[in-house]
């Protein structure tokens, strides 16, 4: 019997695992690397990025990641938008994705903005007819109707960052990944960004968001997810998670217990 996709969660996580090589001969150098082979000293670790992490991401939900720097988020993203594999457990992804990791990465600096948006649309897999259709709408969402004739190196930061979320969040991705990129842009993108997704979720679109900000995560999001040195610590209801989060953040370590 077919599987009926319509009633199963665009992503499903169980017990990922994804760990580093520490150590080997790429880190250390050639150099090093050939010393510590004749004293009998060198060793290769290994490190868990992301260690036994569970959840599933369903149709119109917005699913926030907290955690503090090194928990594992980042690396967890990189896996759920097919960067890298996980080294155990499995995800299953049944929908289109659009990831912003790493603000500004994917573009091409000498190319034009209005040639990067194109560029970027193609590699989303997405036809020249929908693009032709969407274009105009991705650039007066990022505020660069006067820059699209532009290099993209000319770009600020910021213009750079609204054009990165201008693309990924309106070219209809089924499932969007966002990595701390709603700080972006000055408080007016902001507010419009966060329209925006309220927009995607009630569209039946999914989304991740890492966020420093927990005003920001109990805002927008549906449910959290928190992250510890790799480990899951808690998945469910956004206040209460937040509320565990934010007086770990305070010192009290009693909270990584629940």
């Amino acid at each position: 019997m077919a599987e009926n996709k319509q009633n199963l969660p665009l992503l499903e996580a169980k017990n990922v695992e994804i760990a580093y090589k520490i150590g080997d001969f790429r880190d250390i150098g050639l150099k090093d690397y050939v010393v510590k082979k004749l004293r009998g000293t060198y060793k290769v670790e290994r490190f868990m990025a992301v260690n036994g992490v569970s959840f599933t991401l369903e149709r119109g939900e917005l699913l926030g990641i907290v955690g503090s720097n090194g928990a594992g988020k980042s690396t967890l993203l990189k896996a759920v938008s097919g960067i890298m594999e996980p080294n155990g457990g499995s995800l299953i992804r049944r929908g289109r994705i659009s990831a912003l990791l790493e603000l500004g990465t994917g573009f091409d600096g000498e190319l034009t903005v209005r040639e990067n948006t194109w560029l970027r649309g193609a590699m989303l897999g997405y036809t020249e007819q929908f693009m032709e259709k969407t274009y105009g709408e991705i650039i007066d969402f990022a505020e660069l109707r006067d820059f699209q004739d532009r290099p993209f190196r000319q770009l600020s930061s910021g213009m750079q960052s609204r054009l990165a979320f201008s693309i990924a969040s309106l070219v209809e991705p089924e499932i969007l990944i966002l990595d701390e990129v709603l700080s972006v842009g000055d408080g007016a993108f902001r507010e419009k960004s966060a329209r925006k997704m309220d927009e995607l979720i009630h569209s039946g679109a999914a989304t991740i968001l890492v966020s420093h900000s927990l005003e920001q995560i109990r805002g927008l999001c549906t449910r959290v997810l928190w992250m510890n040195h790799g480990r899951q610590i808690a998945l469910g209801e956004t206040e209460s998670i937040c509320e565990r989060y934010d007086a770990f953040l305070h010192g009290d370590m009693s909270a990584l217990e629940g």
